[in-house]
């Protein structure tokens, strides 16, 4: 689904410039699941499968691409 813009963006930018965005991304992104789990109740293994989901997710919606 979002291959495609996923795909442009990264010419645009160039490899090495968008993998550094991208790793900024994750990393916030993984940060705030973090949160939620403490501010939940969460254990580590628990959220290291939620962890797990939103990657997946991430490859269905093509935002892996």
């Amino acid at each position: 689904m979002f291959a495609p813009i996923v795909i442009l963006v990264r010419q645009q930018l160039g490899k090495a410039k968008f993998n550094q965005i991208r790793g900024k991304a994750i990393a916030m992104h993984c940060q705030t699941i973090t949160n939620f789990c403490n501010w939940v109740g969460i254990d580590a293994k628990q959220r290291q499968n939620l962890i797990r989901l939103a990657k997946s997710n991430g490859k269905t919606l093509g935002l892996l691409a």
